[in-house]
């Protein structure tokens, strides 16, 4: 049910709490990322506080993921339920430590192979397929396609098996780390070819420290939505008829605080 006393907006006014134009705020209209405005007996658009409420969301996840992945995820978090939603927000973070031990990982194999470059390989030390696809988390089809691509190059064992040295765990280390950072294969297979012809990797090194300050800068940037998507829940989940309640045995909220006050109605 609506709040008589909750305020309407015209789509400019909406636009300027977050800096944008008209034009912007029905473009996210049209592509789900607010939810469906009404429309007045004069035919413009009257937005009220969900709205508002979605386009701060949505400009705070823009700034952490990049416009296309908020665009794109903004439709679950005001459109399916609030537990998907919710889970949703949590792979994000997820994603973002998973991505940063790919990074770590490739960081330490490229140390490895440069102080092991003249040392016996030994067969023992050698990972199967799948061992390999658990440890980057990545599928075995993606090996066999980095593969097939030129960035790996496993031995074969008897029965064309394949067996990864110590070498091939780099290339497949840095192949990880470097796809999840958005390079494409052309870009990926230049400088692991780098890397193979010359021994050179200070351009990996400065890419993938990069790559980790950025992944720091998104980890803090979601923190910062971290304020707007917990209001937008708040207000999906008073719209379910639930709320936030703190577990059994959790401290009360301060006397006068939203919580409290909440609780009293």
């Amino acid at each position: 049910m609506q709040n008589p006393q909750e305020q309407v907006m015209t789509t400019a006014a909406l636009g300027r709490l977050v800096d944008y134009s008209t034009q912007q705020v029905r473009d996210l209209e049209r592509l789900g990322v607010l939810p469906a405005a009404e429309r007045g007996a004069n035919g413009y658009r009257r937005y009220r506080t969900p709205h508002a409420l979605a386009l701060r969301a949505y400009r705070a996840l823009a700034a952490a993921l990049g416009p296309v992945p908020a665009r794109r995820l903004m439709p679950a978090l005001i459109g399916g339920s609030v537990e998907h939603a919710a889970e949703r927000i949590d792979a994000l973070h997820a994603d973002i430590a998973l991505d940063r031990s790919r990074v770590r990982a490739a960081l330490r194999g490229l140390e490895d192979a440069v102080a092991e470059a003249d040392d016996p390989f030994v067969e023992d030390d050698a990972m199967a397929i799948g061992e390999l696809a658990q440890a980057l988390g990545v599928r075995s089809s993606a090996l066999r396609h980095w593969e097939r691509e030129g960035l790996v190059r496993p031995l074969r064992r008897a029965g064309s098996v394949r067996s990864y040295d110590s070498l091939a765990i780099t290339e497949a280390r840095i192949a990880a780390a470097l796809r999840s950072g958005g390079y494409g294969i052309p870009a990926v297979s230049r400088i692991i070819e780098e890397v193979r012809a010359h021994g050179d990797t200070e351009d990996v090194q400065r890419i993938l420290a990069e790559r980790l300050a950025d992944l720091t800068r998104r980890s803090v940037a979601l923190l910062a939505a971290a304020g707007h998507l917990h209001a937008l829940l708040t207000e999906r989940l008073a719209e379910e008829g639930s709320s936030l309640t703190p577990p059994p045995g959790s401290a009360p909220g301060p006397r006068g605080s939203a919580d409290s006050r909440r609780g009293g109605r």
